[in-house]
C-alpha cells in the first residue's frame, strides 16, 4: 500500500463533487480555508500568551470601617 497515486486523486475528486455539487464547493472550500486561518490565529494568541511575563496583581486596598457600618452588617 503506497502513496495514492493522479487515478486514486481523481476518483476521490469525483465523490466530492458529487456530494457537495459543483456549485457547493467553492463555498465548502472557502469555509475550509476561514477554519484554517481562525486555527493559525488561535494558535497565535496561545503563543503570545505564554511568551508574556506574568503580571503580578495587587490586593485591593483594606478599607476602614466605623463602628455604625459592623453594626449594620451585624443586623443584616
Amino acid at each position: 500500500m503506497g502513496s495514492f497515486s493522479l487515478v486514486h486523486w481523481l476518483v476521490v475528486l469525483l465523490i466530492v463533487v458529487l456530494l457537495f455539487g459543483a456549485g457547493k464547493l467553492p463555498r465548502v472550500m472557502g469555509d475550509f480555508a476561514k477554519g484554517l486561518k481562525a486555527f493559525k490565529s488561535g494558535m497565535k494568541e496561545d503563543e503570545e500568551v505564554t511568551s508574556a511575563p506574568p503580571q503580578q496583581v495587587t490586593p485591593p486596598a483594606p478599607t476602614a470601617t466605623t463602628a455604625g457600618d459592623r453594626a449594620a452588617h451585624d443586623r443584616g
